[in-house]
């Protein structure tokens, strides 16, 4: 891609966007740029009208092919977004996304604010659940783990870059970290993608890590363990919270209803798609 030598950082942004296609075109481009040149998203509305040295407009194309080659925008720029928390992502991580957050709207709904509690994340990633709900819950001591030592690394960071300090990191599968504690309220954003799925091999998928997106032939393997495990580690009255696919509320349902939960029931996202499943140990 060439640019004028004067060309408006208003209209590379224009041409960048029109290259990358999509609606987030435009927003990933103004990324891309903020990152490549440093500065707060403030800084554009201030200088939209402003040409681009050489050397930042190189950086910018730079970047910009990364993404034109199918490299997510948040390993790029190697942070992202999620609940009121910037993280640091890297590809041993998932990107957080925001229909994540719908769990942890529904988590903190059963969780006391004023009073302490005991919380597990299983398959922490990047941190992104646990440290979003320990933020807005500073009572709580939580716990997050993750098989992948290169994950629970960059999660710990996040908690410091998030000065959230009421979490700590245990390395391990699922319930192996946990050593018999039982918890009020347990998370999880497992993979949930069947491993002969063909949008593993499209899109962002394909840099995101394999181990964390599919999980057998029907993409439930991990959350059968899950299911199976949640009435020994959870406390009596305790949750068990899951995200999943569109097409798994009623397999998953069946599965906690299975392992002895109560009060089991699937909450849609915003297009109205079932996404997270959640049951309760009876108290």
């Amino acid at each position: 891609m060439s640019a004028r030598p004067d060309m408006l950082i208003r209209d590379l942004l224009a041409d960048a966007a029109a290259r990358l296609g999509g609606a987030q075109a435009r927003h990933e481009a103004e990324l891309l740029l903020l990152h490549a040149l440093q500065r707060p998203r403030s800084w554009l509305f201030a200088h939209a009208t402003d040409p681009l040295g050489l050397a930042e407009r190189d950086s910018f194309h730079a970047l910009l092919a990364r993404r034109v080659a199918g490299e997510p925008v948040a390993y790029i720029t190697g942070q992202w977004g999620f609940w009121t928390l910037q993280l640091e992502v890297t590809p041993a991580t998932l990107i957080p996304r925001p229909e994540t957050e719908l769990l942890v709207e529904h988590a903190l709904a059963r969780l006391p604010a004023d009073q302490p509690c005991a919380i597990a994340d299983l398959g922490t990633g990047s941190g992104a659940i646990a440290l979003a709900l320990a933020s807005e819950r500073p009572l709580a001591q939580v716990l997050a783990t993750d098989f992948s030592a290169q994950a629970l690394a960059v999660a710990t960071r996040n908690a410091a870059r998030n000065t959230v300090a009421n979490v700590t990191f245990a390395q391990g599968a699922w319930y192996a970290p946990l050593q018999g504690r039982r918890f009020d309220l347990i998370a999880s954003n497992p993979p949930y993608i069947a491993s002969d799925d063909p949008h593993l091999a499209r899109g962002d998928l394909r840099f995101e890590p394999a181990t964390a997106l599919a999980s057998g032939h029907d993409g439930l393997d991990d959350i059968r363990l899950i299911a199976d495990g949640a009435t020994a580690h959870l406390l009596p009255g305790g949750w068990l919270l899951l995200e999943h696919g569109w097409d798994q509320g009623a397999a998953i349902r069946a599965l906690l209803q299975q392992a002895g939960l109560n009060e089991v029931e699937t909450v849609q996202d915003l297009e109205q798609r079932d996404r997270v499943t959640l049951g309760r140990r009876p108290a």
